[in-house]
């Protein structure tokens, strides 16, 4: 099943991941044929949302039964009554999975347009609504309240106020328009605001504008599951390294039951802010956030007790979370990737800065784990290659929950060792449509297995400093 087309990249890009998913080791492995039906079905996966809608619960608030019951609710009334389960998870304890519905192909198309730009288009297929500063253009004589289809221009060539769009363009669902053309881009200053309400989408998923939003985070499945393999503990200090927006630092907290220390950095100033709005949404007292350089965070000798933020002491955290700036090519549904080959290999030397100062920030016995949202080799076991050769005080350790697949031949790295890893690879299940019928027909253990596999790529390894050599 394919609705929309797959991914498409930069040819130069296209070459670099064609060599990386073909490589020697993994092609020796699996047959040169089966090497490359998995690379074209992972084109397929990342051009299309994620089967489920994954929400964690703020269980330092509120219990997992209570919010899937009000959640049951809510999403009863968004979708008129449409009987979608609300899922737990039996090894993530403090997540709910919510199936998509689609893709929708019976939706009738309206003469009336609305162009928005590919990420404002890749959030309403995952259920949001259309916000203003997403619309790119609208048909001539668009009026408040009127019934519009909703298109992406995944490749950014629609003109900003045009009035018609004939390049290529994806179709997202129906809507009602909240405001006409002329208040969209008539307006002297920025708008803000709902542009179009959603009340057809191809992908049918719950919005969660202002939805219980102390109780939940809405976070991929894999982002949930690297908080509790790196299982923080209550009194300890943890270095959230690259923090933003904080889904991740709130998540810590909470398993720590906000008793510790949580040290968040990234080094933009709006995203630091971001991560104290969620801490304090969420009611969260042990996240201290700073804006600072991750690859400076290393103080070069040793500082008292007293000292709060960076640069910090060697050897002054029990455990370490690299979750690392990364090309992010695992994430979805993106239909057009346009970073060029440059852009996409620099980020394996920023990863390597960042992880020699979490070494040497992380105390003897202590865990680091590293994270990305992508699909490379470079990024991902070359990275765990590189760290066990560089860094000898470092030892793989087993991941708990392991539901992920297990790492990706061509790095050099042992069976043994790529067991230990976890990379979500959402090529590993068949891509398919859901609607009400199949829903209804199928088991839960099924559908939990499904919420596994069909979710963005990502990566995991984690390890143990076992001295400070």
């Amino acid at each position: 099943m394919t609705f929309f087309p797959q991914i498409s990249f930069q040819p130069e890009v296209e070459e670099y991941l064609i060599k990386v998913f073909r490589n020697r080791e993994l092609t020796a492995a699996l047959g040169t044929q089966e090497a490359e039906s998995r690379y074209q079905s992972l084109l397929r996966h990342l051009s299309h949302p994620p089967a489920f809608t994954t929400v964690r619960v703020n269980t330092h608030l509120t219990s997992v039964k209570h919010v899937k019951s009000l959640l049951f609710d809510e999403i009863q009334q968004q979708f008129k009554g449409l009987n979608v389960p609300v899922l737990e998870h039996p090894e993530i304890r403090d997540i709910l999975l919510i199936p998509v519905i689609g893709p929708r192909r019976d939706i009738r198309r309206h003469d009336s347009e609305v162009i928005v730009g590919a990420h404002c288009g890749y959030a309403v297929l995952r259920g949001a609504h259309v916000y203003v500063p997403g619309i790119i253009s609208t048909s001539k004589f668009l009026k408040a309240g009127s019934l519009v289809s909703v298109y992406s221009d995944i490749e950014g060539k629609c003109k900003r106020g045009a009035k018609e769009f004939g390049g290529i363009k994806v179709f997202l669902g129906n809507g009602i328009s909240e405001l006409s053309r002329n208040e969209i881009f008539g307006s002297n200053g920025p708008l803000s605001g709902m542009g179009v309400r959603m009340i057809e989408p191809v992908y049918l998923s719950p919005s969660f504008d202002n939805v219980l939003s102390s109780h939940l985070f809405l976070q991929n499945l894999p982002s949930v599951v690297v908080s509790h393999v790196l299982n923080p503990q209550p009194g300890e200090r943890i270095l959230d390294m690259c923090a933003a927006p904080g889904g991740k630092t709130t998540h810590l907290a909470t398993l720590m039951h906000d008793k510790g220390e949580v040290i968040a950095m990234d080094k933009i100033a709006n995203k630091v802010k971001k991560i104290k709005q969620n801490a304090e949404l969420l009611q969260l007292s042990c996240i201290k956030a700073f804006c600072y350089d991750g690859t400076k965070a290393l103080s070069d000798e040793k500082r008292g007790d007293e000292q709060e933020g960076p640069p910090f002491s060697p050897e002054s955290f029990d455990r370490i979370l690299l979750d690392a700036p990364c090309s992010g090519m695992g994430q979805r549904p993106n239909m057009a990737y346009s970073w060029t080959l440059k852009e996409v290999t620099s980020y394996q030397p920023l990863q390597r800065k960042l992880f020699t100062v979490a070494v040497k920030l992380l105390k003897p016995g202590g865990i680091l784990v590293y994270s990305t949202c992508t699909i490379t080799l470079s990024e991902n076991e070359e990275q765990v290659a590189w760290a066990l050769e560089t860094f000898p005080c470092l030892q793989l350790q087993p991941q708990e929950p392991h539901i992920g697949g297990e790492g990706m031949r061509g790095a050099g790295l042992s069976l043994a060792q790529l067991k230990l890893l976890q990379r979500f690879d959402p090529s590993a299940v068949t891509l398919q449509g859901m609607d009400i019928t199949s829903l209804q027909d199928s088991r839960e253990d099924d559908l939990i297995s499904l919420a596994n596999k069909d979710c963005i790529g990502f990566f995991i390894a984690k390890f143990i400093k076992l001295n400070s050599k």
